[in-house]
């Protein structure tokens, strides 16, 4: 509904409390921003793996109290995902637990696999047969075609057969197993409640559960935890780090802390930088509601400008809704943003987003806010602009559909119909995150600049990497 880049998944685990469905349940719906089209959890009682999944929202696929108590045990991972590539269909939705020669398993993945298709392929030709178009499944298979003796060794085995993006949480009737890709794109945080290890895709979902942030899972790291307690490997060669910098923009949510830094100052110090570089004669700073919120306070306090919500979010809009054949035009938007009259009529008016994909969003709400009297509309965008696709673990457009890809900046403005745009600027952005060096430090900014750090099989056109 709104043009905004999609993360793909969120990931959670738990060993060793009594109610662990329970608690994945409450981790994820902490992590439902990460994915609303389908969500699972497995459960572990020490001899046998349980699995419910569904598409929909975790509310609605766990909304009887019956699937908890067919989730005994006290070890459990979940997962909630965005389809990409691989389609909107249940036999995708994960965790993805199969029965194999040493025992059964159950796997939770974020992220994207550059190589995929091509181990996948050469899977098919040696015998293997897939149910699903997931990447993780990929894995499933090279970790039962694995030699090694050793549970960790085995899964270490089979990642080192793959590139790209990956924080993945394994169970087993008896462990947990976390595990994070040598550059560590996605995050993966580790807490503890109740003397129980928790795992999961940002803080947040730690916060919920009342449980005690121990420490992030770093880069290239194994843990394993079973009965004896927690225990960490490092089977990878060592890479550079390419944390992601979109988490800080607009994926994670503000209230955790990834990669060392609490999200909502990063967002709201993107909104400061935003005004030094962009400042404008105004008499108001708005957000678009409610990505854009943190960084329109930071615009406004460093600006001097008053902040206002100018724009107010429906936040009972589900993922699908009926339109109207021709009685409201731009629907979609209308639904989800109405602007208030009130604060816009007559006014210069600042409208903070944290993104601009293809524009067309955009165009819609600066009309919206015309359509409310404003006098003026100063577009700013507290983050460059996004001129290239993700191959990490990102739904993206093809970079046609890129406007920034294929527009100049006063044709973004033309396009869009406000009277002037701004973007933070690249420097800006690393300034802000404490790198002055010309660099991109130890975060991919390949959406932006289109540096990957990771190749990826070349592709036929520009098009976007299939996602699994």
């Amino acid at each position: 509904m709104f043009d905004k880049f999609h993360e793909e998944c969120g990931v959670f685990g738990i060993f060793g409390h009594p109610e662990a469905a329970n608690m994945t349940y409450l981790g994820l719906y902490a992590l439902q921003h990460r994915g609303q089209e389908g969500c699972g959890i497995s459960a572990a009682d020490g001899s046998k793996i349980r699995t419910h999944v569904g598409l929909g929202l975790v509310a609605d696929v766990f909304k009887d109290n019956a699937i908890f108590k067919r989730l005994p045990g006290n070890n459990a991972i979940g997962h909630v995902r965005y389809s990409t590539a691989g389609g909107n269909d249940i036999k995708n939705c994960q965790p993805i637990a199969v029965d194999y020669g040493r025992g059964s398993i159950a796997v939770a993945h974020n992220g994207n696999l550059v190589n995929a298709q091509e181990v996948r392929n050469q899977l098919e030709q040696s015998g293997s047969i897939f149910s699903t178009t997931a990447d993780t499944e990929v894995i499933i298979h090279l970790l039962a075609r694995a030699q090694s003796d050793s549970l960790p060794d085995r899964i270490a085995e089979a990642l080192n057969t793959v590139r790209g993006a990956y924080s993945l949480v394994f169970l087993t009737e008896t462990r947990l197993v976390a595990v994070r890709d040598p550059q560590g794109f996605r995050p993966l945080v580790l807490g503890k409640v109740d003397g129980a290890f928790v795992l999961a895709s940002e803080t947040c979902a730690l916060d919920l559960i009342e449980a005690e942030f121990v420490r992030e899972v770093e880069p290239g790291e194994m843990i394993v935890i079973d009965k004896e307690g927690l225990h960490t490997f490092r089977p990878f060669e060592k890479r550079p780090p390419a944390f992601c910098i979109f988490e800080f923009v607009y994926f994670a949510r503000p209230d955790s802390t990834i990669f060392g830094r609490q999200v909502y100052a990063m967002r709201k110090a993107f909104g400061q930088q935003l005004a030094r570089e962009h400042g404008v004669e105004a008499d108001i700073v708005i957000p678009i509601p409610d990505s854009g919120v943190p960084a329109a306070i930071g615009y406004a306090e460093e600006s001097g400008l008053s902040f206002q919500m100018g724009l107010i979010r429906n936040h009972y809009v589900g993922r699908t809704f009926i339109e109207p054949q021709q009685s409201i035009r731009h629907f979609g938007v209308k639904i989800k943003l109405n602007a208030i009259r009130e604060v816009l009529e007559g006014k210069r008016v600042v409208v903070v987003d944290d993104s601009v994909v293809r524009g067309t969003t955009s165009r819609k709400i600066i009309k919206m806010i015309r359509n409310a009297g404003a006098k003026e509309i100063h577009m700013r965008v507290s983050s460059p602009p996004t001129s290239y696709p993700c191959f990490y673990g990102i739904n993206t457009p093809t970079r046609n559909e890129l406007i920034s890809s294929t527009h100049t900046l006063d044709e973004i403005c033309r396009y869009i119909t406000a009277d002037t745009l701004g973007y933070l600027s690249i420097e800006g952005m690393m300034k802000v995150v404490g790198i002055t060096d010309g660099s991109s430090g130890p975060f991919c900014d390949a959406c932006f600049t289109g540096k990957y750090p990771v190749k990826f099989p070349r592709l036929k056109s520009d098009d976007q990497l299939g996602l699994f």
